[in-house]
């Protein structure tokens, strides 16, 4: 089916473009949550009388995600459930589970917003990011565990070793930096060898 973006998205294209997408996925999708129009002669006159206001729309919709993604920033979330003592939930953590544990801490989020293709079936912390606008995304942690008690180790568990992975990280960098400036350093005096081996080979020449 060919349709009329009036929104840009992922791997299909930006707002007014006119792409073929699966019947499904427009009705079922598309068509509902107002992203796009199907491609006929009067919607695209539509589409061209209102694209100043769907452009308007549009940057309003980016705004109040971005305002979102900055509430957002170093959110952690926790979602207590049953499980084995080797970790594996009875049950599992789902999408909609995230959302309602954002929606605790006073924030709305849209179940499509939460990448999130497999849902959680074992207890630990995790990065979840959450694609609030097509050009705007932000990550949350989402610790589950048994307990509130559990919760807390795991969560200064989780901080000491991000903590040490940063430091890894930026000793690798120094290091890798290291030879580089010597190199940059070692440059100008191979340099000033090379001019001064002519006037040695000169001054031996005169001499014989």
């Amino acid at each position: 089916m060919e349709i009329i973006l009036l929104e840009r998205i992922d791997r299909l294209g930006q707002m007014g473009d006119v792409v073929n997408v699966k019947n499904g996925y427009a009705r079922n999708y598309l068509f509902p949550q107002k992203k796009a129009l199907r491609k006929t002669a009067d919607n695209m006159k539509a589409f061209e009388a209102k694209r100043a206001e769907y452009e308007a729309m549009n940057a309003k919709l980016k705004a109040d995600a971005e305002q979102l993604a900055k509430d957002l920033k170093g959110l952690s979330v926790t979602i207590i459930r049953q499980a084995a003592e080797t970790g594996q939930l009875y049950g599992s953590v789902t999408g909609r589970d995230i959302c309602d544990a954002i929606a605790e801490k006073g924030f709305k989020v849209e179940r499509r917003h939460v990448e999130l293709n497999v849902p959680f079936k074992v207890m630990g912390v995790f990065d979840v990011a959450l694609k609030l606008h097509p050009d705007v995304e932000q990550v949350i942690r989402v610790n589950i565990a048994r307990s509130e008690a559990e919760a807390q180790k795991a969560a200064v568990k989780a901080n000491k070793a991000a903590k040490a992975e940063k430091e890894a990280a930026v000793v690798e960098a120094v290091t890798e930096e290291a030879p580089k400036a010597e190199t940059e350093e070692e440059a100008p005096k191979a340099e000033k060898k090379a001019k001064k081996a002519p006037k040695a080979k000169a001054k031996k020449a005169d001499a014989e």
